[in-house]
């Protein structure tokens, strides 16, 4: 308290001599963020989450609609995150669509190199390696949707990426190994290329589940049934195998 000295008249009748304290006054609020600004801040502390974010909803809609039919804005609805994240992390819709080939060629030879082939004899070894290709076309139409796509653009956005070559030289130099220890073993027979043998194991499963539901018509065969993946697994295994082994003495 702040004590009132007198005037010269001294205190009127009812004074103290004390000033009352002046009421205190209402904190202020804090203001309320505008719409965006928090979820902007999240992000932003958070750069990886969001990139992911935007690469998950690109290859969905990529998927779903190909370079040309897939938009911006579509993408940053589906993702949460607006048009100026993307370009600030992609550069570009071509830039983005090349981060997603990217991604998932690198998911795929990935996945191929954590087979830990080299456990496996080289005929268990290429059999492996020919089902799990197989497989991984299952219930797996985003890639196939993602390679039809870029390959009907002649592969003009793949070709800027040293990524998605680099990506490839473990796996042909995986299968070249598998194929020198067959050899050695004498039950492979010599001469084959690597990469051709790899476009073989690809192809005979990729033209089986790209076009899985105009077969289907053709042979009026529901090749997307259980009994029929399965026999068709079986039957691109020994056929790459054949090609391979050393016909009998």
């Amino acid at each position: 308290m702040v004590a009132r000295v007198a005037g010269a008249g001294g205190l009127e009748a009812g004074e103290t001599g004390v000033i009352a304290p002046e009421p205190a006054k209402r904190a202020r609020a804090p203001a309320k963020p505008k719409a965006g600004e928090g979820e902007r801040v999240i992000r932003t502390r958070d750069p990886e989450r969001t990139k992911a974010s935007i690469l998950a909803a690109a290859t969905a809609e990529f998927s779903a609609r190909g370079f040309a039919g897939a938009g911006i804005d579509a993408i940053a609805s589906r993702s949460g995150a607006n048009r100026r994240m993307i370009y600030h992390y992609f550069g570009s819709k071509r830039g983005l669509w090349l981060a997603v080939l990217e991604a998932a060629y690198e998911r795929a030879r990935t996945s191929e190199l954590k087979l830990d082939l080299d456990r496996l004899s080289p005929e268990e070894a290429l059999r492996r390696l020919v089902t799990f290709t197989f497989d991984s076309f299952i219930g797996e139409r985003t890639f196939i949707n993602l390679l039809n796509s870029e390959n009907l653009h002649q592969a003009r956005h793949l070709k800027e990426s040293e990524r998605v070559k680099e990506m490839h030289s473990p796996l042909i130099g995986m299968i070249s190994t598998i194929v020198a220890r067959g050899v050695e073993a004498g039950v492979f027979r010599p001469g084959h290329d690597p990469a051709q043998l790899w476009i073989s194991i690809a192809g005979l499963s990729y033209f089986y589940f790209s076009n899985i539901f105009t077969l289907s018509v053709i042979l009026n065969r529901d090749l997307a049934a259980r009994k029929e993946l399965d026999a068709r697994r079986t039957h691109v295994a020994e056929l790459v195998l054949n090609a391979l082994r050393l016909p009998p003495a």
